[in-house]
């Protein structure tokens, strides 16, 4: 046996050794991996996060990418997840060219990354950072494919751009999420708008004079949660949910 099997089954036994059946059965229901769920056929383990984090981060120096890369293929969501630790890590630390590697491992590997939990450590920290240095092209992309994830991937990854008061992307994303029939798109959406409320409060406010009235409820409610209580009110009165139950009557 190789030295990189050997890391990457000691990776495996490590994080075997947190399984829990009962909490595996709680996850199972609660990422909905029922037929027809959003996350249909995944596996779990029973993991908590920071046991994840622990077992990743240990593994961090002597894990190449091209393990990391098998185990973000790995049938176990905690085994995906904590691959995604590394990865996350792992470009936070490398060089220019480094990064642009560990980039194209994750587009290569986006159909694994499956889940919102996934998604929402994941892709701002890399493809967030690296979109905002480069080509916006493999953003619009992942928002025009009519992919859960991908869509859902291009929303978060622009919490990245937030951080730099760059909102723009994050308007033009909601809005074309508008119409979008996913509740998971519309929490992304909303978290998204929130966090640009901590940066520019007007900026907000101005996107949702412009749109509240045609933003679904998740999406509104999740974006206004940091406003006083009489703004809250009155982007939740009854006759502006009115207007935007006809607003989708008609799309």
């Amino acid at each position: 046996m190789n030295c990189n099997n050997d890391i990457k089954l000691l990776f495996l036994k490590d994080l075997k050794k947190y399984k829990n059946k009962a909490l595996a059965k709680y996850h199972a229901k609660y990422f909905q991996t029922q037929m027809g769920g959003y996350g249909e056929g995944d596996f779990f383990w029973g993991l908590r996060v920071p046991q994840q984090r622990v077992v990743a981060l240990k593994y961090l120096e002597a894990m190449k990418l091209d393990d990391v890369e098998e185990l973000l293929k790995n049938k176990v969501h905690e085994v995906r997840f904590a691959a995604l630790v590394v990865l996350v890590e792992r470009y936070r630390r490398a060089s220019d060219w480094d990064k642009i590697n560990i980039v194209r491992i994750y587009l290569r590997n986006s159909n694994y990354i499956n889940n919102w939990d996934l998604v929402d450590s994941s892709a701002a920290n890399i493809l967030g950072h690296y979109w905002y240095n480069s080509s916006l092209s493999n953003l619009w992309e992942y928002a025009k494919s009519s992919n859960l994830w991908k869509e859902r991937t291009a929303m978060v990854s622009t919490l990245y751009f937030i951080k730099q008061k760059r909102f723009i992307e994050t308007f033009q994303l909601a809005k074309m999420f508008l119409v979008h029939k996913h509740d998971l798109i519309h929490k992304a959406s909303g978290w998204m708008l929130r966090e640009v409320g901590k940066k520019s409060m007007k900026s907000l406010i101005s996107f949702l004079d412009k749109y509240s009235k045609m933003m679904p409820r998740t999406m509104l409610r999740y974006s206004i949660e940091l406003l006083p209580l009489e703004q809250r009110k009155y982007y939740l009165q009854k006759d502006r949910i009115k207007n935007r139950v006809s607003y989708f009557s008609n799309t």
